[in-house]
């Protein structure tokens, strides 16, 4: 259209009005103009799907392509579709040609009409080998000329990667020196998953695409997200906003539930799957991803894209660490015959793969303390389905029977709200609310309410007992994410930061798990309760403890329960050992025996803390087991600590607080932190932290004599963080002393070794098999602390006490 003919035509027409219509008519057709003005300079986009002819662009996203096509042709913009591919340029026109024959319309669209516009759709359509540097150069100039020849405007370019991650560098390599758009144009890249096998890899990708891509050009496919029950999650927290905002929290929240349960197995899929096992698959991207979703603080404004994002990545950082007991691992009976078949594997292997997990996991804030969160998935189950549930506490008791109850009213009935993704026995995507709750606001245009079917019962209720609501037209997920990629809407979106939050907060658990044998099961409905499981105290585990086989094949490894607690001397000084399990629990109940008779003697308990990975299943144990601890007269102190500000996340009171404080009730003026952080300075001589901390304790602890002090034993025998080449506090009279480290943060604060010495009773906690070497060495030296600080350790008229596990004792 040409525009200033357009106005000359209607100028020479409105000089023949009248005065004040003559005003009028102007200002309508100025605004008008404007308004196709602005339709003409949106101009023309450029999409670029690499990995044309494979399964994920002939099953989803030469559809989603379409799609958009449909929704946004004569908006404004021009459009050209190149499909993408190594494979040589007519083989590739061939296979692409016939992933574009199996396009569909919407039910709405007529046969005549839809051949039509699958008509213009193939002919904007076309096929590109795109292997090196040039061919990439040449797909620039072509876009330029076909702008340049319509007399177009380049808006921007969207390079979708369906390949593989290890193409992607020589790929966005490419892209930033050959095929970026000019000047005035936007350019946006589509990533699949994976994003990285753990954090480290993860941060490699991250660091090497954002050397090509600017973060706001990145957009990461999960595509979860796009589905229509997912991407209505934070509407409906916003929409039913002055109701939820009541219930939404650990005072009335039950628990939550994250599920995707698949029926198929990995059959055919053996490589990839051997390679990142269920964690990887599903729970680290699109079962962290919704619960996010529901766990995340709701910004005031839920279409602003960046406060979604921020307050994605703070619910990522309030997520509390895994342990090892947090998950149950499953794999179904015939995965290891099918990963020797087609990775041609000897008879003799077994994987340790998981295909089934369930993972535990606490949101540690104020709205979410307490409530667990349950992510499960698994292949070859029962049934595939997908859902969010949210149960809700129950403190109702109801007098009439049941037979009595009335849906919407009786507040004894279960009260949820389940986000149902798709299929099991209702079939299709929904929105389900008791009716003892609320009736939710929806909007009409694009969701109706479910009529009811009966017979039908979801989670234990029938179908009639909810307020149900399902999209009005169904749409699939990768149609409703490219539309928000035209649109440049990233909250649907993972970005650089949310992506390495989630690996922080997943690879610790993985690297736990990497030995573990899961649980074998058959598969389907024949497993039974053997995947059926419990969680207490952060713990997560089987309901039916001995199967009749966990790891197959002869000589099956022992189980902890095989062992008993060992009693034997170490250093002429008690030695516990067992299993990891049942070493901390029992260390945890010598600890509050201790706590309870030093309570019943002198009112109060002085425990001094060492920091560090391996005291933190005692702190769950203790803040989760021991119900009878007198915490009320319990004062902590820290042995040791690093100089960084105490929130810091290497702060050994950080880790205190996480795993400890937060869950028991200890009175804010009995907790002891070390003052490292005084007058906005680490540690500095001049603040005589040190002297400081010495005083409060001869203030407070009688002869500065702990009940208990609870230390560690490193690889190189230094302990809470006496070092052995740092000789300060080894003797002398200093109760509190600055040391120096070999390992980041290198500056400490720590009680000296003569103050660890006036205890009434010193436990060392040694795990894991790592220190086996330094267990045998410091069993065979004498006293020499200022070659092995942890050989000092010895009270003068107090007990000593080493808790070791098998590992560290015998290898």
């Amino acid at each position: 259209m040409n525009c200033p003919a357009l106005f000359l035509g209607i100028f020479s027409v409105v000089r023949r009005l009248p005065g004040s219509w003559k005003m009028l008519t102007v200002a309508v057709c100025v605004t008008l103009l404007g308004y196709l003005q602005a339709q003409e300079l949106q101009g023309h986009v450029s999409i670029i799907l690499l990995g044309a002819t494979g399964d994920l662009a002939k099953k989803y996203l030469w559809q989603g392509l379409f799609q958009l096509y449909l929704d946004e042709a004569g908006k404004g913009h021009s459009f050209s579709f190149h499909g993408a591919a190594l494979t040589a340029p007519k083989q590739g026109q061939e296979l692409m040609t016939k992933a574009l024959e199996s396009l569909s319309c919407p039910q709405d669209v007529t046969p005549s009409r839809c051949v039509e516009l699958k008509g213009q759709f193939l002919r904007l359509s076309q096929y590109r080998q795109l292997k090196t540097a040039e061919d990439y150069q040449t797909l620039s100039k072509d876009i330029e000329a076909q702008v340049q020849q319509e007399g177009l405007r380049e808006a921007g370019r969207i390079f979708y990667f369906s390949v593989p991650p290890f193409a992607y560098a020589d790929i966005a390599r490419n892209i930033n020196s050959s095929c970026r758009p000019g000047p005035g144009a936007w350019l946006r890249v589509v990533l699949e998953k994976p994003f990285g096998h753990d954090h480290l890899s993860a941060q490699q990708l991250a660091t090497e695409l954002g050397s090509f891509f600017q973060e706001e050009e990145m957009y990461r496919v999960d595509h979860y997200l796009g589905k229509q029950v997912v991407a209505q999650i934070l509407p409906f927290r916003d929409q039913n906003r002055q109701v939820l905002d009541g219930l939404w929290n650990r005072h009335h929240v039950e628990r939550v539930e994250v599920i995707m349960k698949e029926t198929v197995d990995a059959e055919g899929r053996a490589s990839f799957y051997e390679e990142y096992g269920v964690i990887r698959d599903t729970l680290q991207n699109h079962l962290t991803e919704i619960l996010t979703l529901v766990a995340m603080e709701l910004p005031p404004n839920v279409s602003s894209s960046e406060a979604v994002l921020r307050h994605k990545l703070q619910a990522f950082q309030a997520l509390r660490g895994l342990q090892k007991g947090s998950a149950v691992l499953g794999q179904y009976q015939t995965y290891s015959g099918q990963v020797r078949r087609e990775l041609q594997k000897p008879d003799s292997f077994h994987s340790l793969t998981p295909t089934f997990a369930a993972v535990l996991v606490h949101v540690d804030n104020l709205r979410w303390e307490g409530v667990p969160f349950i992510l499960m998935s698994g292949k070859a189950l029962d049934e595939r389905v997908g859902y969010v549930r949210v149960l809700f506490k129950n403190r109702a008791f109801c007098v009439q029977s049941e037979r009595h109850w009335a849906s919407e009213r009786c507040q004894c009935l279960p009260r949820q709200i389940i986000f149902h993704i798709g299929h099991g026995e209702l079939g299709h995507p929904a929105i389900l609310v008791s009716r003892n709750l609320f009736r939710p606001s929806l909007p009409t245009q694009t969701w109706r309410e479910v009529q009811d079917r009966p017979g039908l019962r979801l989670f234990g209720r029938p179908l009639s007992d909810y307020y149900a609501y399902s999209p009005v037209g169904e749409q699939d997920a990768y149609s409703i994410l490219l539309s928000h990629i035209f649109h440049r809407r990233k909250e649907s979106f993972i970005t650089t930061e949310n992506l390495l939050a989630s690996w922080v907060f997943w690879t610790p658990l993985l690297d736990s798990l990497a030995r573990e044998a899961p649980r074998l099961y058959p598969a389907g409905a024949e497993s039974g309760h053997l995947l059926d499981f419990e969680f207490s105290g952060g713990q997560l585990f089987f309901s039916q403890q001995h199967p009749e086989q966990l790891v197959p094949g002869p000589g099956s490894a022992p189980r902890p329960s095989d062992f008993q607690v060992l009693r034997a001397t170490y250093r002429e000084s008690p030695l516990v050992s067992a299993w990891p399990e049942e070493l901390i629990s029992k260390l945890a109940e010598d600890i509050e025996a201790t706590a309870v008779q030093a309570v019943r003697r002198f009112g109060k308990f002085h425990l001094a803390l060492s920091g560090g990975s391996s005291p933190i299943a005692l702190f769950q144990q203790l803040a989760t087991g021991h119900f009878g601890f007198p915490w009320a007269h319990t004062h902590l102190w820290l042995a040791d600590e690093r100089c960084v500000p105490l929130s810091d996340p290497e702060s050994n009171f950080q880790g205190l607080q996480a795993h400890l404080l937060q869950h028991v009730r200890v009175p804010y003026y009995n907790i002891h932190p070390m003052p490292v952080h005084l007058h906005q300075r680490l540690c500095a001589e001049e603040d005589q932290g040190a002297q400081t901390y010495a005083r409060e304790i001869s203030a407070l602890v009688t002869n500065s004599s702990f009940d208990l002090v609870l230390l560690g034993m490193g690889t190189d025998g230094h302990t809470a963080s006496l070092f052995p080449q740092s000789p300060a506090g080894l003797d002398g009279e200093q109760l509190v002393v600055l040391t120096e480290s070999p390992l980041r943060p290198h500056q400490r604060m720590s009680l000296s070794l003569p103050l660890i010495n006036r205890a009434k009773k010193v436990a060392v906690l040694v795990m894991g098999r790592r220190k086996r070497e330094i267990a045998m060495l410091v069993s065979r030296v004498g006293h020499e602390p200022k070659k092995w600080p942890i050989s000092g350790v010895l009270p003068r008229s107090g007990q000593l006490v080493w808790y070791m596990d098998f590992e560290a004792f015998l290898g």
